[in-house]
C-alpha cells in the first residue's frame, strides 16, 4: 500500500500537471504549443516548474526502490511482495513522504489560485455541455471512507443514495459488459439496469468512475488535509457531483490524500517487518483482485487449472468503466459548443476536455483476439 501510494501521487501529479492541468492553468483555448507542461511553467514560475518534475523523481525513485522499476513494478508475488524494506529505506520514504504532502498543499493552493478564483473557468466547470447525471462507483472502507487499495466497492445512484455495495468476488452480479461494432472498447454498465444506450439518467446503466465518481461514493477522506480539501470541495459543487471537468479538483484532492497515506505509511516502524511474504500452500483455482487506479476502478479476474496455468482472465480497467460516459460527453460538450460552421482550435480542445478530464487509457481499453 505505501508503494501504492507513491504511486498515486506521483500519477495525479502527471496529470494535473502535465496533461490535464494546462487547460486550466495555461487556458482552454491557448493555442496548442502553450497547452503543455512548459506553458504551466511559463504561468506558475520556473521554480515551481523545477519543484513539480523534481517530486515526479523523486516518488519514481522510491517506487523503483521498492519495487524494481516505476513501470510496471516486479513486486507484487502470491502471499506477499518480493523484497522488504531496510531502515534506510524507510528513512528514505518517510523524507520524500513529508515533502509530498507539502507538495498537495502547494498544489491545491495552485488551483484555488488559478482555476476557483477564475469565474470563466468555474462557469465552464459547471455547465451543461460538461455535466451529465449517471450512476457512480468507487472503493470505500468500513466507515464508507476514500481507500484505494483494500476494501468493497460501492455504487451512489445520480441522486447521491447507495444503489448497492458489494466484494469484488461478486462484480459479476453488477457489472455486465455491451459490445459495439464500432469500437474495440467494451462498455460497462449496471447489470440490473441494463444497458438502455449512451444516455444518462436514473433509469439508465451507464456509471462512471475515476476521482470524481470516487469522491462522490465516499463520505469523506481519513487524513486530515484530504477532509478539509473534500469538505471545500462538496461546499462548492454539491453532491453528488455531475460535473465533468470537476475531475480535475477531485484528482488534486486525492493527490493530498495519497501523499498524506504515504506518510502515515512510511511513519510505522511495521514497514520494516521482515517478513513479507507467505507462501501459499494451497493451490488456488480462481480469484478477483480490485484496486483504485488513479483513472478509477481496475478489476482483474483468472482462472486457473491444477497446474496454476491461466485458463480465463477478465479485465475491466478504469476507462472500460468510464468508455460510456467518456462517449457521452465527447457527444455532448461538441453539441453544446460547437454552433455554425466555424471550429477553430480553441474550440477544438475545449471538446477534447471532456475526455482528458478522465485521464483516458485507450490502449488498456481495447480489447481484440488475435486474428480478429
Amino acid at each position: 500500500e505505501l508503494v501504492y501510494s507513491t504511486f498515486m501521487a506521483e500519477d495525479h501529479t502527471l496529470h494535473f500537471y502535465f496533461l490535464g492541468g494546462p487547460d486550466f492553468v495555461v487556458g482552454p483555448k491557448a493555442p496548442a504549443a502553450e497547452r503543455n507542461v512548459l506553458g504551466v511553467v511559463a504561468k506558475v514560475g520556473v521554480e515551481t516548474g523545477k519543484a513539480v518534475i523534481n517530486m515526479r523523481r523523486k516518488l519514481r525513485e522510491l517506487t523503483s526502490l521498492a519495487a524494481g522499476k516505476a513501470v510496471h513494478p516486479v513486486f507484487g508475488l502470491p502471499g506477499g511482495v518480493s523484497k522488504r524494506l531496510t531502515k534506510e529505506d524507510q528513512a528514505k520514504f518517510k523524507a520524500v513522504a513529508a515533502e509530498a504532502v507539502e507538495f498537495a498543499k502547494f498544489t491545491l493552493d495552485i488551483f484555488d489560485k488559478i482555476v476557483l478564483s477564475n469565474s470563466e473557468y468555474v462557469d465552464l466547470i459547471l455547465s451543461d455541455a460538461f455535466t451529465h447525471s449517471t450512476y457512480y462507483m468507487g472503493m470505500v472502507d468500513e466507515r464508507n471512507r476514500a481507500t484505494f487499495y483494500d476494501g468493497q466497492l460501492r455504487v451512489v445512484g445520480p441522486d447521491g443514495k447507495e444503489y448497492a455495495k458489494f466484494d469484488s468476488a461478486k462484480y459479476l452480479d453488477y457489472i455486465a459488459e455491451h459490445v459495439e461494432p464500432w469500437t474495440y472498447m467494451k462498455f460497462c454498465y449496471l447489470k440490473p439496469l441494463g444497458w438502455k444506450g449512451l444516455s444518462d439518467g436514473a433509469a439508465s446503466g451507464v456509471y462512471a468512475v475515476a476521482p470524481m465518481a470516487r469522491l462522490n461514493v465516499v463520505d469523506g477522506f481519513p487524513t486530515p488535509v484530504a477532509q478539509a480539501a473534500y469538505e471545500k470541495y462538496v461546499e462548492k459543487l454539491g453532491k453528488p457531483v455531475h460535473h465533468t471537468l470537476a475531475n480535475h479538483w477531485a484528482r488534486v484532492i486525492e493527490l493530498t490524500y495519497a501523499a498524506e497515506r504515504m506518510k502515515e505509511l512510511a511513519d510505522d516502524d511495521e514497514i520494516t517487518d521482515p517478513n513479507v511474504r507467505t507462501i501459499p500452500t494451497e493451490k488456488p483455482t480462481e480469484g478477483v483482485g480490485v484496486v483504485e487506479a488513479p483513472r478509477g476502478t481496475l478489476i482483474h479476474h483468472y482462472a486457473t487449472d491444477e497446474r496454476g496455468v491461466v485458463t480465463k482472465a477478465n479485465l475491466i480497467v478504469a476507462t472500460q468503466n468510464n468508455a460510456a460516459r467518456i462517449a457521452m460527453s465527447v457527444d455532448k460538450a461538441a453539441k453544446g459548443l460547437i454552433s455554425g460552421n466555424q471550429v477553430d482550435e480553441g474550440l477544438l480542445n475545449m471538446v477534447e476536455m471532456a475526455f482528458r478530464a478522465y485521464d483516458p487509457c485507450l490502449g488498456c481499453a481495447s480489447h481484440s483476439l488475435p486474428g480478429a
